[in-house]
């Protein structure tokens, strides 16, 4: 590895079958810290407002020890339609291999429509120490 590369992490990302049809979570610009993250919906989702929910995103990832990976809001979904995330940011820790999934809330005055590919969330992957007690 390059000096240059020497901070990179690679952390493993596998699409799940039910969402081979949505893309693979990138960077919107090249010195973005988040990759986004795109809804795994069947079906349109409607969030009234001050309503939540789960909302699958059809990636698994596996992150290297002493790393967590943050599912962060999308400043730009806040502002205009008034989504964010819940428990911000969500933690997917080291040892986890489920669904990553965003916690959407609407507070917003007006309903905010939720559909399959949507960017709803980013990704950040971040050092963690290690800490005792």
């Amino acid at each position: 590895m390059s000096g240059r590369d020497a901070g990179l992490v690679e952390v493993l990302v596998r699409r799940l079958p039910e969402g081979r049809d949505l893309p693979l979570p990138r960077r919107a610009t090249p010195h973005a810290s988040g990759f986004d993250l795109r809804a795994r919906l069947e079906q349109p989702l409607i969030l009234e407002p001050g309503q939540r929910a789960l909302v699958p995103t059809g990636i698994v990832v596996a992150l290297p020890p002493g790393h967590e990976a943050q599912v962060r809001p999308r400043s730009g979904l806040a502002l205009k339609r008034g989504l964010t995330l819940l428990n911000s940011p969500g933690t997917v820790d080291a040892d986890y291999r489920g669904e990553v999934g965003a916690l959407l809330v609407n507070l917003g005055s007006e309903p905010v429509t939720v559909s399959r590919g949507d960017r709803i969330a980013q990704l950040v992957v971040q050092r963690v120490p290690r800490a005792c007690l």
